[in-house]
């Protein structure tokens, strides 16, 4: 697996890394803990060196799925988890308190099984503490060794730049796919001027960009897809135009809708590395191979006109949750 780094932190991980998420919570029923652990020994054995979790993904029980699952290779391996609800439940609301950052912090080196949290993210930002006290907090865990680096979520630029004065942030993990570009306009230019790294999630737009997903596709009753207004049936069809682009290109390279996508963000800048989820071996593995598909200027050029000409229907989030993002 060839590596990148994430901005100037010095961070270096896989240029894939693996979103754990769905192991556990949010697209459906969580796991086999058995048949996880062992997706997760795939994923190392493939040369992913980069996970992704949260405090709020169980809340808790991911933390500890990883912290089973990787105790036997921590030296190798980069480890991202994150703060910023209260007692880790989304339903409860935004709590980015130091205090809390502190508690969360200790609990999640339990959990993980680990002395240092190699990335330590703040979920969403919080209107209610100051960005200056968020970046405080973390910079006396990074100074104590608990943690490692720091990065931020679904954040806007300016907290990102308030952010960044206190405690270098090395990455921001938002959204962004070739059906998802709203980073482009504002975020990536930010992130050049800084040094700082871009961790994509959701890239493969939460499935639907591997052309696995029609507008017939019936969701698990606990799936967040199932109110995402993306997902509703009317814009599964409407948005079916971008699958058959990715299709269409993927014939041509002998690759996957899924390795077309995913080589088309590896290919917008050195310092992107995204992570996509998945609970099936054969997608980790076909994942994992997007690494190794590279598209010259031309075939750039080529999905950038025909995406262009592609409008796509449905917000990303119910209201709700995009009024946490972009603050």
């Amino acid at each position: 697996m060839k590596k990148r780094l994430l901005g100037k932190s010095g961070l270096e991980v896989s240029a894939l890394g693996l979103g754990c998420m769905g192991l556990s919570f949010g697209l459906g029923p969580a796991m086999d803990k058995t048949t996880a652990i062992q997706l997760l020994h795939k994923a190392v054995d493939l040369g992913i060196t980069f996970f992704d979790t949260a405090e709020a993904y169980g809340p808790g029980a991911n933390e500890e799925l990883l912290g089973e699952a990787l105790s036997g290779v921590r030296d190798k391996v980069v480890i991202a988890t994150k703060f910023g609800f209260e007692q880790g439940k989304t339903s409860l609301g935004l709590n980015s308190r130091p205090d809390n950052i502190r508690k969360v912090t200790e609990d999640a080196l339990r959990r993980l099984n680990t002395d240092r949290i190699d990335l330590l993210y703040q979920h969403r930002v919080d209107p209610g503490v100051p960005m200056e006290d968020v970046a405080g907090a973390v910079k006396n865990l990074i100074a104590q060794g608990k943690v490692l680096h720091f990065g931020l979520s679904e954040a806007g630029a300016d907290s990102i730049r308030k952010a960044h004065v206190v405690q270098p942030v090395t990455a921001l993990q938002s959204e962004y796919s070739l059906w998802w570009r709203e980073p482009e306009k504002e975020i990536l230019p930010l992130l050049e001027e800084l040094g700082i790294g871009f961790v994509p999630f959701s890239p493969l737009g939460k499935g639907f960009l591997t052309g696995a997903i029609d507008e017939k596709t019936q969701f698990d009753s606990t799936d967040f897809r199932n109110i995402v207004p993306r997902f509703s049936e009317e814009n599964r069809r409407a948005n079916q135009s971008l699958v058959d682009l990715l299709k269409e290109m993927a014939q041509q390279k002998q690759a996957t809708p899924a390795q077309i996508a995913l080589a088309w963000l590896l290919a917008q800048k050195s310092w992107i590395v995204p992570i996509p989820g998945t609970t099936k071996t054969n997608r980790l593995i076909e994942n994992a191979d997007a690494v190794n598909v590279l598209l010259s200027p031309d075939e750039l050029a080529q999905i950038e006109t025909a995406a262009a000409a592609i409008e796509i229907h449905g917000a990303r989030y119910p209201q709700q949750l995009q009024n946490l993002v972009g603050r």
